[in-house]
């Protein structure tokens, strides 16, 4: 039984990971690498990704943090309502840390908080039409930033890594 080809390269023959996983191979020629290869990648792509994210929502005067926060909101769909605690769910923020961010937000007027209706001790976080207008072009500019990434890839490359990456993560603890 023969052992399967690699599949052939069809971007750059070598990057930076590949260079750290041939160094290893000299040094520690028992090691196999595989998963330094994939999560290496992963790491420099998201550190790069963040940075063109970040740099796509500063033109709308906000963060990346401000972004999920607002766009969590959005997406929520009418009447773009949560608490401070479902929002700090899920975004997974400690609620110190989404307190600075909605304080952030609603002074910039993009989010307003009152008191929730149906519990005299609760906040609700609504987003307002400023902020929904804010939300719907700041969502356009990172998916442009993110599709100029994956230009790279056809259709059915771009549907086997989400695949693939979803596999990836289900196995994460």
């Amino acid at each position: 039984m023969t052992e399967p080809k690699p599949a052939p390269v069809t971007g750059p023959a070598k990057d930076p990971v590949d260079a750290i996983t041939d160094q290893w191979a000299v040094v520690r020629p028992d090691l196999d690498t595989a998963p330094m290869a994939v999560f290496g990648r992963i790491f420099r792509i998201a550190r790069a990704m963040g940075d063109e994210m970040d740099r796509a929502y500063s033109r709308y005067g906000i963060a990346r943090g401000e972004f999920d926060v607002v766009a969590t909101l959005r997406r929520s769909g009418t009447p773009y309502t949560l608490s401070p605690r479902q929002l700090s769910a899920t975004l997974m923020l400690t609620t110190g840390g989404m307190t600075g961010r909605l304080d952030k937000l609603e002074k910039a007027g993009l989010l307003c908080r009152k008191p929730d209706p149906h519990d005299r001790r609760g906040l609700q976080v609504t987003i307002t039409d400023r902020g929904l207008a804010l939300i719907d072009e700041a969502v356009e500019a990172g998916l442009a930033v993110q599709r100029a990434a994956l230009t790279g890839l056809d259709e059915a490359e771009v549907a086997a890594l989400t695949a693939l990456l979803r596999k990836v993560l289900a196995g994460v603890p």
